[in-house]
């Protein structure tokens, strides 16, 4: 017997399963609060340099002192990382006549001044991250990403050994505690590390909420699981938003964003560990008992009294379907058989392509005209249709296309916006929430399609291990938008090209589509 016909007989979408669900998407709710946190965490308000109080200056208007310290643009805004060495008084007269002498301009000497219209305060504020510091700034979302991509090693590999309720509920204990300290940061060292870990510990939810839900869901219900976990995130999306609207001190943000961790802890009470993977580490009266469970919170009673037999007389029999006596396995696994290492190597190619640009695109919230807190809602709420589309498209035209070109496409709107000119908002707009909702799509699709390519015994390793390449592709998609000092769009380029390239690795995947989940690496190859 194999286990999808056991979960078939006491209820393979239920009561029990429904449940779990609610509540992991719960968990799910916090990650996109802290992943896309840098947003408002770090945004730079205007500035211009502190310009010392001179005798001179007695009778001018601020304005005025302005425009003899500080030299414009060309646009006419003043410079937010040079000063005039000496006051120029001749542009009172005439402030059209910029002087043209470069020598009289240098860096600032004093600080900055910040408009505080927007925020109370962000760390770019609080230190000064901005000009040569800039990117500093940056870094700052790069630390939270190689955070999460260390625990995505780390937790790939312990929820497969230690199982997967107690790696997320320590998960969720560490991601509280160090959002936490992170919010209590004296310094940019502090905030940095406190941000690192943060990002370690938010690995192991995202990594293992899908997963755990999945593995007590029939196979003619993954894809609806699969989507609904993903639209917790796109709820904590439009979340972000208007709490970022509302606090406007980043301490405090830390604090609030943080916070439903500890509702997310607490409901964890109920919800089982997952009865495939105690079965297959040979814990077969646990699994035993939380199947007794599910089976009467769906209503299935007769089943459940004579499970009993059914289970001890399928125990050896499973045991050796899962997992052979004392064999273990390691992310190494995944590269050892030749079916398995293609699945490895092309879906680390997919992952890193719809996280790079996906962040890309969602980092990048004041580049189409629109208002950030706006764009961080709206790009939220375009994620819910194209969640449901998925819906339907994953289950007719399989999991390889839906993936494939989803991210082509994504990086064709990032494309587009190149070409599209600066004054034609609206259009560039449009353009951005159509890439943003493919790329969510994207996002959508590989989640569910990574947990149904891996078998059972290594399942959390796959995941680990696609999640890893997934959050390089994080980390360095903050620091791409520093290529502007080299060429305007080099960025967007950069985008583009890897989304293309990567989707296209997409098509040299198997297709999953109404397959059954893999329960060995006997089953892949």
């Amino acid at each position: 017997m194999k286990f999808e016909d056991l979960l078939l007989e006491i209820g393979g979408f239920g009561r029990f399963q429904i449940m779990i669900l609610f509540i992991l998407c719960l968990s799910r709710i916090n990650l996109p609060m802290h992943f896309l946190l840098h947003n408002f965490l770090a945004a730079t308000p205007p500035h211009h340099c502190a310009i010392p109080h001179q005798e001179a200056f007695v009778n001018l208007t601020m304005e005025e002192v302005l425009l003899i310290s500080i030299p414009r643009e060309p646009d006419g805004t003043f410079r937010s990382c040079e000063m005039f060495s000496q006051p120029q008084f001749h542009l009172l007269l005439n402030s059209s006549l910029q002087p043209e002498n470069n020598s009289i301009i240098q860096h600032c000497q004093h600080g900055w001044v910040y408009d505080h219209s927007q925020f109370t305060s962000t760390i770019s504020t609080q230190w000064d991250l901005v000009c040569e510091q800039r990117g500093l700034n940056q870094a700052t979302a790069t630390f939270f990403f190689i955070g999460v991509t260390m625990g995505a090693v780390v937790f790939g590999y312990l929820s497969d050994r230690f199982g997967r309720k107690a790696m997320l509920l320590l998960s969720l204990v560490c991601s509280f505690i160090f959002g936490m300290l992170s919010a209590t940061s004296v310094s940019y060292t502090m905030l940095s590390i406190t941000r690192t870990l943060t990002g370690v510990a938010l690995s192991g939810v995202s990594l293992i909420v899908l997963p755990l839900g999945m593995e007590w869901v029939d196979i003619q219900h993954r894809t609806f699981s699969g989507i609904l976990t993903s639209i917790f995130w796109s709820i904590g999306n439009m979340l972000l938003a208007m709490v970022a609207y509302l606090v406007r001190e980043w301490h405090w943000l830390l604090v609030a964003v943080t916070g439903p961790c500890l509702l997310s802890i607490v409901c964890l009470w109920w919800v089982p560990e997952s009865a495939r993977w105690l079965i297959a580490n040979g814990k077969v009266k646990q699994a035993h008992r939380h199947l007794l469970r599910c089976a009467r919170m769906n209503g299935r009673k007769d089943f459940a009294e004579d499970m009993s037999l059914i289970m001890y007389a399928q125990k050896t029999v499973l045991q050796w379907e899962y997992k052979k006596p004392g064999e273990s396995y390691s992310y190494i696994s995944l590269f050892r058989t030749p079916v398995l290492r293609k699945i490895s190597l092309c879906s680390g190619a997919v992952w890193f392509g719809v996280a790079f640009s996906y962040y890309g695109l969602s980092m990048n919230l004041t580049g189409f005209g629109l208002n950030m807190y706006l764009s961080q809602f709206v790009f939220g709420i375009i994620e819910i249709p194209a969640k449901m589309i998925m819906y339907v498209v994953v289950n007719r035209v399989g999991r390889r296309q839906s993936q494939a070109w989803t991210l082509i496409l994504t990086g064709l709107c990032i494309g587009a916006n190149i070409i599209i000119p600066k004054p034609f908002t609206s259009l560039r707009s449009v353009v951005a929430i159509m890439g943003k909702g493919f790329s969510e799509a994207a996002f959508t699709t590989i989640f569910l399609y990574t947990s149904e390519l891996y078998p059972t015994v290594l399942r959390q390793n796959g995941m680990g291990y696609t999640s890893f390449v997934a959050r390089l592709g994080g980390a360095l998609a903050p620091l791409v938008f520093l290529l502007d000092e080299v060429w305007r769009s080099l960025p967007e380029v950069t985008y583009c090209g890897v989304a293309v390239c990567c989707g296209s690795v997409a098509f040299l995947l198997p297709e999953t589509l109404n397959v059954r989940l893999p329960e060995g690496i006997e089953d892949i190859e």
